[in-house]
This record gives C-alpha cells, structure tokens and sequence, in this order.
C-alpha cells in the first residue's frame, strides 16, 4: 500500500480529499493515455491543475500516486475472486441466449475490458512494478480464500498480505495464472468477449479446484522397504 505523506491538515479536511482526488483523477487519465514511465510530475499537476508542492505534500513521485490511485478500484476488482464457486452454472432461461459458467468470473473480466488502457498501463512490461506486486499479492491472498481452493467461510478483514496467511502454492498458481491470461488478453487488445474469457478459463480452474483439494496419496515403500542410502 502507498504511504501517504502528511500534508499538515487535518486528513477529514474536504480540501486535502478534493487535492487528493483531483490528482488521483489526474494520473489514471494519464495512465490510460500512455506508459507509467512516461508520466511526470509536471504532467499530473498541470491535468489536475495544482501546484508541484501540492503534489509533494501527499506523494513522494508519480509511481506513488499511481499505487495510491488505483488501489481502491484494484482492490474491487480482486475482491471477486473470492465470489468464486467451482460448482456454480447459472444457465439462461432462454435457449438462445449464451450460457455463462460463472457470473462472477466474467464479471473479474468484463471490469478489466472496462479500464482495459488503465489496466495495460499498469500491469504491461512498462507499468509500475509497486502496483503490479500489490496485485500479485492481494491476489494470491483473494485466491486463497476462494472457493475454487477448497476455503470456506469469509476473508477476514485485516488478511491483505502473505504474512496473513499460510504458504500456499496452489493460490499463487491460481493467482499467478488468472493474472498472466488476463493481461495477456489485454495486451492483444481483448480478442475475446468477457464471457468467452469465461468459458475458456473455467475449467483450467476447476482442475486446480480439483486438484486441489485432493489430498496426496501416500507414498508406498518399494518391494524391499525403505532404501538406505550408501
């Protein structure tokens, strides 16, 4: 998460929220238009029309102001991975219309294809790599409470990191996985329709779902028992 740098006000002040969320409007614009990397200090003060001591009131540079930007719209978007049901099929109840595996699944895609410019921004080869690894984290976190890895019950409110939880390799993969399609449909420019994404990427997680949750059978001992070692 972004430290945000005291401003010496009050933080209810309306006119450090107003600062804040003229500059966060600012530089998602920005982001949307071209790479992280190619966004100055000059250019978030002049599209949010303050001064540059303003910004450095709140941010220490523009990579900050990104993370601190996007974290609340990310944060959305994560927290429905935890929506997630392996055994959930909501089919229409007209014939013709398309038959969606899981609502919630396309949703996770549909909100990326709504900010796809942000989200290619952010996530591409010249993003910001605080934001990308605030993803990769949070996303790890959202998958290992997911119902697709066997959870139950909620995420409690204070899990947002990998101290919060166990070592669990089957919510990196999932998360790690899920991410890497994503973008990589969005850096094609979205080919495919949210729920084409869907129809494609469900089953992939069911077998990890599957996979899983299925405890590791025991090893047997060979004909001979236990080798010792010379």
């Amino acid at each position: 998460m972004a430290m945000i740098k005291s401003s010496g006000a009050v933080p209810g002040d309306r006119r450090v929220r107003r600062t804040r969320a003229a500059l966060h409007c600012a530089v998602i614009g920005l982001v949307e238009e071209r790479d992280v990397s190619q966004i100055s200090v000059a250019d978030v003060v002049d599209r949010a029309d303050v001064n540059r001591s303003t910004f450095y009131a709140h941010y220490q540079d523009v990579n900050e102001l990104v993370e601190a930007a996007c974290t609340s719209m990310i944060d959305d978007m994560i927290g429905l991975l935890t929506a997630l049901d392996p055994a959930r099929v909501n089919p229409s109840d007209r014939p013709e219309d398309p038959v969606d595996p899981d609502p919630v699944l396309t949703a996770f895609f549909t909100h990326f294809a709504e900010h796809a410019g942000l989200y290619r921004g952010l996530l591409g080869p010249t993003g910001s790599a605080r934001v990308i690894e605030h993803v990769r984290v949070r996303t790890t976190v959202s998958a290992h409470f997911s119902a697709y890895l066997g959870a139950t019950g909620d995420v409690p409110p204070d899990a947002t990191g990998l101290s919060d939880i166990a070592h669990d390799v089957p919510a990196a993969f999932a998360a790690g996985a899920l991410l890497g399609v994503a973008v990589d449909w969005l850096q094609r420019g979205c080919p495919r329709t949210p729920l084409e994404m869907t129809i494609l990427t469900k089953p992939l997680l069911l077998a990890l779902s599957a996979a899983a949750c299925t405890p590791p059978a025991p090893v047997a001992p060979g004909p001979g028992g236990p080798q010792e070692r010379s």
